[in-house]
């Protein structure tokens, strides 16, 4: 089966329910989020995180990238979507089939690199503020 490699920039808060669900699947959306964009790249994933997710109270000041691998053919279905400059690349995936497209993510989510705002307060689970603290980068441009 070949696979796409997405990424997806999160806040601490989605990142905790990432993690409560052993690395495997995405939590469902709230009722005004109408989409889930993965995106489609690193750079553009990183470049959310920090100059959003660092600054934002609801993320916890916290920018956290993932990465995971879904089965190509059933993401070929959506679209790429350009939502600005070169390389802003996402996929809009319809809040109604997260949980389809949940079940196509083939090993599980990983954390590639975090980005950690000035008022960011660690998690009180060591284990998870191990993986946070021990990704931390530096936002490159």
């Amino acid at each position: 089966m070949e696979t796409i490699t997405l990424y997806r920039p999160t806040g601490l808060k989605e990142f905790m329910l990432i993690a409560a669900a052993d690395f495997k699947s995405f939590p469902p959306r709230l009722s005004w989020q109408p989409i889930f964009y993965p995106v489609l790249n690193q750079a553009y994933a990183e470049q959310i995180a920090f100059e959003w997710n660092t600054h934002d109270e609801a993320s916890g000041y916290c920018g956290i990238v993932t990465r995971f691998r879904v089965d190509s053919s059933f993401v070929e279905k959506y679209a790429p979507q350009n939502v600005g400059s070169i390389g802003h690349d996402e996929l809009w995936i319809p809040a109604e089939d997260l949980k389809d497209f949940n079940r196509h993510i083939q090993g599980g989510i990983e954390i590639v690199s975090t980005f950690l705002g000035e008022q960011f307060v660690r998690p009180e689970d060591p284990v998870l503020a191990e993986m946070i603290i021990s990704r931390r980068r530096e936002y490159q441009q």
